[in-house]
């Protein structure tokens, strides 16, 4: 809902309203905290759910600096993993890309409920945010005019309560209910659907390399991610739409020690089952990110198919913009930061969506059942390994490190 609501002397007030305790929504909220700014997350979902929901891992090191310059890594840079290197695997041979050699930069492997966990308790706990979970049917009132509010109903009573604000901060996902709440034509929905669908699999098994394994091969596309010693990541690519329940434990390994095959390549350590579900692969785009006094930030604004592992790390550039932009206007009336956000957002919203499709077409160019597609693909995949140029394109849009976007 987007209409006013009749003012309320019962009514609370924060200057932001963050719906959503997700990456994007508790980075905000931190930033407005550490500057002193009152502001109230809104979380659909209980706290020890969003502390163990599975999700992303892979963080590039730009995300990690404007975490540790915020005060919001310390556990993250104690504890993640670093990678220096992935691996494609294709035409039965092993193919290692150094990136740190030709960059400097690494990859942090730190799995997002791990994330979440610390954002949500320096939020919470240390800077004294307010935080109310498992809340229901939650409606946004107000928002193309300069006194927005948000409702919702209190888990505990049952009771409607009604929240006045300056700003709300929709970070609350894709099938959330600040992008739901957009007019009809006010905004852009750019969509693209692959046509693929990926097997997700977590194992109860190590990591059978100490980097990330793409497999390029006819039958489709697997990727091997180490998320901790005892907890593997893998994908195997799949109809869309196929039922898990279709992919039985030898059927997966199967699967996965054929397309992760090379020469001179360990066996897979496999295990245990713990998570099987398909994703149907696809991207879209809202634009602009902002609606009057609701700004929109990560899987509200923009979802990116996990090819590229990019997910986090846009939603978490969106916050630092929007925790910035909103500090500043409540702090010292200064609008620019607000003005720009959607246009700042977008620019690398856009090059990483480009970088995914084009990482799609290698990873499933091979699997197309088309001849010049499949012939493509292993050049592209050559020239990575033969051109220094290509090598460092690839490794500065895998990174993230363009200078501009």
């Amino acid at each position: 809902m987007t209409d006013a609501l009749p003012n309320s002397p019962a009514a609370q007030r924060f200057p932001v309203v963050i719906v959503g305790a997700g990456p994007a929504g508790l980075t905000v909220g931190n930033v407005l905290r550490a500057a002193g700014v009152d502001c109230l997350v809104l979380e659909a979902e209980t706290r020890e759910f969003i502390e163990n929901r599975p999700r992303a891992g892979v963080l590039e090191e730009w995300a990690v600096r404007g975490l540790e310059a915020r005060g919001l890594a310390r556990n993250l840079l104690e504890r993640a993993e670093l990678h220096t290197a992935c691996e494609f695997r294709f035409s039965g041979e092993r193919y290692r890309f150094s990136y740190e050699e030709l960059t400097g930069r690494r990859h942090f492997v730190y799995p997002q409920p791990l994330v979440v966990t610390d954002l949500v308790r320096e939020y919470a706990d240390v800077r004294g945010g307010e935080i109310r979970f498992g809340v229901r049917d939650v409606a946004l009132h107000g928002l193309g005019t300069d006194r927005p509010s948000v409702s919702y109903t209190c888990p505990a009573t049952g009771r409607r309560q009604v929240v006045a604000c300056a700003f709300v901060a929709g970070c609350d996902g894709a099938r959330g209910v600040a992008r739901a709440s957009l007019p009809p034509g006010r905004a852009r929905v750019a969509r693209h659907d692959y046509g693929i669908g990926w097997l997700a699999l977590l194992a109860q098994a190590p990591p059978s390399s100490d980097c990330v394994l793409f497999g390029c091969h006819p039958r489709g596309f697997a990727g091997h991610m180490p998320r901790s010693p005892e907890v593997t990541r893998y994908y195997l690519q799949c109809p869309p739409g196929d039922d898990p329940a279709d992919w039985p434990h030898e059927r997966v390994w199967a699967e996965l020690r054929q397309r992760l095959g090379a020469a001179g390549a360990p066996p897979l350590a496999e295990g245990a089952l713990i998570e099987k579900r398909v994703l149907d692969l696809h991207d879209y785009v809202v634009e602009p990110m902002v609606h009057g006094r609701l700004l929109l930030a990560g899987d509200a604004a923009h979802l990116v198919a996990p090819i590229a592992a990019k997910g986090m790390n846009l939603a978490l550039h969106d916050a630092f913009l929007l925790g910035d932009a909103l500090v500043a206007r409540l702090t010292e009336g200064d609008d620019s930061g607000l003005a720009g956000y959607s246009e700042a957002c977008l620019r690398r919203v856009w090059d990483y969506q480009e970088f995914s499709q084009w990482l799609s077409e290698v990873f499933h160019g091979t699997a197309s059942g088309d001849p010049f597609r499949a012939g493509t693909t292993v050049a592209r995949l050559r020239r990575l390994f033969t051109s220094p140029t290509a090598a460092a394109a690839f490794a500065e849009q895998y990174l993230g490190t363009a200078v501009r976007y």
